[in-house]
């Protein structure tokens, strides 16, 4: 495998966690308009996915492959923690 295979394994590794974080903190600032308008997107979605690609490592470590589905439930349940709360939550400032 040259250097270029192994980047694209690498970016299609987190890929889903990324994807996951953006297109959560954008439907979060969408539903909740008024309650998110002071929090940037930026503020939202970086920690949102940095937390799914976390999850994604430690489901890598845990079962030895990625894709299982325990792995995206966490995601998700990171996910939404991380959004929680850095919109509404002690992190919010």
């Amino acid at each position: 495998m040259g250097p270029l295979d192994a980047l694209m394994h690498l970016g299609n590794l987190f890929l889903p966690g990324l994807a996951l974080g953006a297109l959560a903190a954008a439907l979060a600032k969408l539903l909740w308009r008024k309650e998110l308008a002071p929090v940037s997107f930026k503020r939202l979605a970086l920690p949102a996915a940095l937390a799914a690609a976390a999850v994604t490592l430690a489901g890598l470590v845990v079962f030895g492959r990625d894709g299982r589905m325990a792995t995206y439930a966490g995601m998700v349940l990171a996910c939404a923690l991380t959004l929680w709360w850095r919109g509404f939550g002690p992190g919010r400032r």
